[in-house]
């Protein structure tokens, strides 16, 4: 059996590495081609083309990128043509899971595709299912509150979990343990997380910089701990340079003993945050866009919150600061608020882990659940 992938962003290519070793257990004979990160070829997986230039966010970055996209999407479905897979995965990323599969259904089409993280229908573009449902032989979902709008268009659709969301609602951590590793005291401990894209870095660097600065002159013996994603952790170090609280990077597993010793977090929005919240770790989300791009969020998105613990809630548990909203002066006080104790830090400890609780599925591994959802599918 011969399966193609497709993961262009960090948060896909660990999706990818799991399924990749949960399609192995299973099919001990299976073989990988595509495209994917580190994680996934770590897994076995000769990445057909560099995914780095594909990690980014909105319209204007996302059309300067077309034509490598566009060659990218021939690439993969020459290779499909050529090696003649039994499937193809196309997880996450959803106009580029769009273009690709179109050029499949003219030059491979008798490789099945399959879709691995539905996109946002209950967010934003909710006739993205009908395409779904004309494009892919099947759709993975990671929320069981999903899978209607997709059947409703037509597609068949599965709830599979989310290997990450297990993987934080899993771990048993040492707290204690964590800080000795790392050399860090008893005293209070700050993640921050400022995302997994450059461009991320890029625009939350001088707002999180003075939130950390105006956090240490207020809370003595503040410590820092960047959980790195793999992205990104190479620029890391350059760009915690002079930062206060003399930050210390984790990668690897390292990063959930991080969430869950923290006392507090301040977090780029995204998958982390959803992470963190498993964990029952406080935190301060924030993001922040060029103009354009919010223009279109703005123009595309239905929901009012970006956390999804507070899209859960419907209300805002978690603070959010978004946008001309991040800022060092806004977001200083409340991360000191979770720092220092009281209400505010109480209320997220009693909140999140109700909010929570259907996110990770049952007991079996979120991997497993969709190796199955392929397996079936291809032999169906």
């Amino acid at each position: 059996m011969k399966i193609l992938l497709c993961a262009l962003e960090a948060s896909a290519d660990a999706l990818g590495a799991a399924l990749m070793k949960a399609l192995r257990e299973k099919r001990p004979d299976v073989e990988f081609i595509g495209c994917g990160g580190a994680l996934m070829e770590k897994q076995g997986l000769k990445s057909l083309f560099d995914i780095a230039p594909f990690s980014v966010l909105g319209p204007v970055a996302a059309l300067s990128l077309l034509p490598r996209a566009l060659k990218a999407a021939d690439a993969l479905a020459e290779l499909a043509a050529e090696e003649k897979p039994t499937g193809a995965i196309f997880i996450d990323s959803w106009s580029f899971a769009r273009i690709a599969a179109e050029k499949f259904e003219r030059k491979a089409p008798e490789v099945k595709r399959f879709k691995y993280v539905a996109p946002q229908v209950w967010a934003s573009r909710p006739k993205r299912a009908e395409k779904a449902a004309r494009l892919f032989d099947g759709v993975m979902c990671l929320f069981d509150f999903e899978t209607p709008y997709f059947e409703k268009a037509g597609a068949r659709a599965r709830f599979v979990g989310h290997p990450g969301f297990q993987a934080a609602r899993d771990r048993k951590i040492d707290r204690a343990a964590f800080r000795r590793k790392f050399g860090l005291s008893e005293g209070p401990l700050l993640a921050v997380l400022p995302g997994s894209r450059a461009s991320e870095l890029a625009h939350l660097g001088a707002p999180f910089r003075e939130t950390v600065q105006r956090a240490a002159e207020a809370v003595p013996d503040l410590r820092i701990v960047v959980p790195a994603a793999p992205s990104v952790a190479k620029d890391l170090p350059d760009y915690l340079a002079g930062w206060p609280g003399a930050p210390v990077i984790v990668e690897g597993e390292d990063r959930l003993d991080a969430f869950a010793a923290a006392d507090a977090a301040l977090a780029a929005s995204g998958t982390a945050a959803a992470e963190l919240a498993i964990m029952g770790t406080p935190m301060v989300i924030a993001y922040k866009l060029d103009f354009l791009t919010e223009m279109w969020v703005r123009a595309i998105f239905t929901i009012r919150y970006a956390a999804l613990a507070n899209i859960a809630a419907d209300r805002e548990v978690i603070p959010e600061f978004l946008q001309r909203r991040c800022r060092a002066e806004l977001m200083a006080p409340a991360l000191i608020g979770l720092l220092k104790g009281g209400p505010a830090r109480e209320a997220q400890l009693s909140a999140l882990p109700e909010i929570v609780r259907g996110w990770t599925g049952g007991t079996r591994p979120a991997a497993e659940m969709a190796a199955d959802a392929v397996l079936d599918w291809l032999d169906g």
